[in-house]
Formats: C-alpha cells, structure tokens, sequence
C-alpha cells in the first residue's frame, strides 16, 4: 500500500530514502506478526524488536521532549525493582525477571519514538503484522484444541484449553483482543469484499479466544468491542456510516452468539465452557483466594518500603499475586508501587483526551486504546506486568499522543498563515497601449517597478 509522505500520511522521516521509509515500515510489520509467538524464550519479538530498534537509530529516530515524562516514570518503575531484587540476584529466574522488565521499557520507549512519525503508514503496517500474528496463533490453538494435527495437542493446549502459540490461554485470549478489534472495524466500515474477508479473520479469532476458556479474554473482548464500537459512532462524520456501524454490529453479535451455541453443543467444549464460567471457583474464595490475597497483600505493603522482590510472593501466599498493581508494591516496594499505576493511569487520561481528536489515524487509535484500557482493568486480577502487548500498546500510545500533538500544531500553523496569503494580492500595474494600430507590437511596459 502506498503512503503519500503529506500530513494525511503524516510526516515520514524527512531525510530517509524511499527503500529505508519501506524498511521501517516493513520491520513494523515484523514486530507485530512475531508479538504472537511468545512460547519460545528468546522469543521472536524479541529479536525482531533488537533488529528493528538497530535499524531504526541508524536511519534516525527522535526522542521528543513529550517523552520525558513516560521515561523517568518507566526508569523509577525498574529502579524500584532493581533495588528489591539486589539480594535476589543469585537466583537465576529473578535476574531473568528484571532482564525481562528493563526491556519490556526499552521497548515503549522505541516504539513510542517510532510511531510518533510517519505514523498512519506505520500503524497501518502494525496492524497488518498483529493480525497476521493473531491469525497464526489462532489457527495454532485451533488446530491444538481438536487434534488437527498429530501429536500438537500438548504442546499447543494447556489443561485442555487452547493455548496456540503462547505459553498460557490467559494470555493468547487477552493478546487476540487487539487484532479481533482492527478486524472488526473493518467489518463494519469498509467495502464488501475486504468486509468479507474481515469477517472470517474475526471468527476465527473469536473461536481461538472462546476455546482459551479464559473468562477475563471473554468479558473483555465483548466490552472492548461495545466501547471502541460506540466510540465510532460518537467520531464518525456521517449519519450514513453511524447507521452502518450499528447495523453492522448488531448481525455481527447475532452471529457469534449463534456460533457459540453451536460450539457448546458438543460436550467437551460445553462443560469446560461451564467450568470456566461459573464464579463459583476455588482459587478465587477464602483467606488465601485470588481476592483474599489482595488484601492481605496490601496489608503488607504497606509495611514494606523495599517490598520483597520478584517472584517471592509465592513463599508467602499459595499462588501469585494475580493483580498488576499490588505486584508492583510487591516486586519493587513503594518506589515502583506508586510509579507503576502512575504510569498506567496518566496514559489512561491522556487517552480519553485524545479520543476526538481528529487525525488521520483515529480509527486505529480507537480500537488500540480500547484494547489498552481492557488489559488496564484486567491488571487487577491478573499479572500483566511482562505482557508484551500490553508494554507495545504502551508505546504505541505515547507515539499518538506525541503525532496528535504535531499533527495539530502543524494545522494550526496552516490555519494561521492562510488567511494571510489569501489577503495579499500583487500591486495592480498598468501598461500603455501601443501607439497605433500599424505599430509593431511589443511587451507593455510596467507602470510599477519591482520594488513597488
């Protein structure tokens, strides 16, 4: 797809060649597809974002003053983690971890940078990637669930619950949330044929997310999808589209509520779609349950300046925090435990202003901050905190706030400086008609002189 390098596009690097503004763009499109396929350690994203970032700083990046905020919260957020697992780092799981949590930064800060420019072109292409990425994990957990391919069951199911190409169905169903979204924007606003082919990418998805058996990839998926869908309507510029898009998504729902009811028609999948529905589950009543904990957790934050470090919690409590937030107290002490929600919910806000702001690029932002602030409200009952999507919709995020800023800047200078050249008008000059008709003609002369 071709970018034209205006502000619709928005400001491609200004000096890059057009084979390196392709590269860029193609190593976007590298960095989503290989976000999906995380059972493997270093993971693919991993070295696709190491490659990428090389790329990127030889052919120039930019780390705007906007920034600056995001990296000092993001360097307090792991000094803090730093500093709790000082004692820990004997342990090679705890090294790992806070390895894995400096990077996890590093990452939203350059993706923040490079989405900041040319950045319709370059999310377009990370859309593309994440879809792509979410097809081939989906296909993967499909294919796990029912056996379509020997001997691929253990490895991409997890106590009977599709995990495809990610080490836990929590995760594959919370990452799919994103690409199922740009998938269904598509459905309700583009043409036919593209609509089509959307629609199919979504059922897919949405199968892959149903046979994770993740309750929190259920519910979040629905609400995401019903905020970003009546944010549409809200930012749509017609009547015509408005009436589309809520059209559109209610046969979609009608749609998947029938695919469900077919799905749970066989026995496997509807007593494990039981099982996994109910409230009603061990691990999340009494003292020592997922809220249980919660609580007496904060308890001893409060008491514990320095925390007790990575991955300690488990010594004190029969499972792991299952909350972002307390985690951070937890991992980091106070330093990261205020740091950390400081840093979720400042984007949080900044995000709701950004909501009707009119760029080029809206439509993207609205189904990405709608699958960010899904995954925020899934933080509190579950560790989000080395999710990669979760830390590249971060960056992403703080790449649109910086493009929407200039974006508007560069408007408002053009509104500013119009008015004024369409009131200048060059001084009227008159010139002597020839002397007779039989003369010899020749260029008028000016009455005015240049500098007149």
């Amino acid at each position: 797809m071709a970018y034209a390098a205006t502000a619709e596009g928005f400001l491609p690097s200004m000096t890059a060649a057009p084979g390196v503004v392709a590269l860029q763009r193609a190593l976007l499109w590298l960095v989503g597809a290989s976000v999906a396929i995380v059972f493997i350690e270093p993971s693919p994203y991993e070295l696709m974002t190491i490659a990428a970032s090389i790329i990127f700083f030889a052919t120039g990046l930019r780390l705007r003053l906007v920034f600056m905020q995001l990296l000092l919260l993001l360097f307090l957020v792991n000094i803090g983690y730093s500093i709790s697992a000082a004692s820990l780092m004997d342990k090679p799981e705890v090294t790992s971890w806070i390895a894995t949590s400096w990077y996890m930064a590093f990452t939203v800060i350059f993706l923040a940078m490079v989405v900041s420019e040319d950045t319709a072109a370059r999310l377009d292409m990370l859309r593309r990637g994440l879809i792509v990425g979410a097809l081939i994990a989906s296909l993967a957990a499909i294919a796990g669930y029912f056996s379509l391919v020997p001997g691929a069951h253990k490895l991409l199911t997890l106590y009977d619950r599709a995990s495809g190409t990610f080490k836990d169905p929590n995760v594959l169903g919370a990452f799919l949330i994103l690409p199922a979204l740009f998938a269904l924007q598509s459905v309700v606003s583009d043409g036919f044929g593209k609509s089509l082919r959307s629609a199919i990418a979504l059922g897919i998805m949405a199968l892959a997310v149903l046979l994770a058996f993740s309750r929190a990839a259920w519910g979040g998926l629905a609400l995401t999808s019903a905020f970003m869908l009546a944010l549409m309507v809200l930012t749509s510029p017609s009547r015509a589209q408005r009436s589309r898009i809520i059209v559109t998504a209610v046969v979609a729902a009608i749609a998947v509520v029938m695919l469900i009811a077919v799905l749970l028609s066989f026995d496997s999948i509807g007593e494990m779609f039981k099982q996994r529905a109910s409230f009603d589950q061990s691990y999340d009543e009494g003292r020592f349950g997922r809220f249980g904990r919660h609580i007496l957790g904060a308890e001893m934050a409060l008491d514990l300046p320095f925390g007790i470090g990575p991955l300690q919690f488990h010594r004190y409590f029969p499972e792991d925090t299952h909350n972002s937030y307390l985690n951070a107290f937890m991992s980091g002490g106070w330093i990261s435990g205020i740091c950390y929600p400081a840093l979720v919910f400042i984007t949080v806000i900044m995000g709701f202003r950004h909501i009707f702001v009119r760029v080029p690029w809206q439509r993207a932002y609205l189904a990405i901050f709608a699958a960010f602030l899904g995954t925020v409200g899934e933080s509190f009952i579950i560790d989000t905190d080395h999710w990669r999507h979760f830390w590249m919709m971060l960056g992403v995020m703080w790449g649109m706030f910086a493009a929407a800023q200039r974006y508007n800047r560069a408007g408002a200078a053009q509104a500013i400086t119009a008015p004024a050249q369409a009131s200048w008008h060059p001084p009227a000059c008159s010139s002597a008609p020839p002397s007779s008709p039989s003369a010899p003609r020749s260029p008028p002369a000016s009455s005015c002189s240049p500098g007149s």
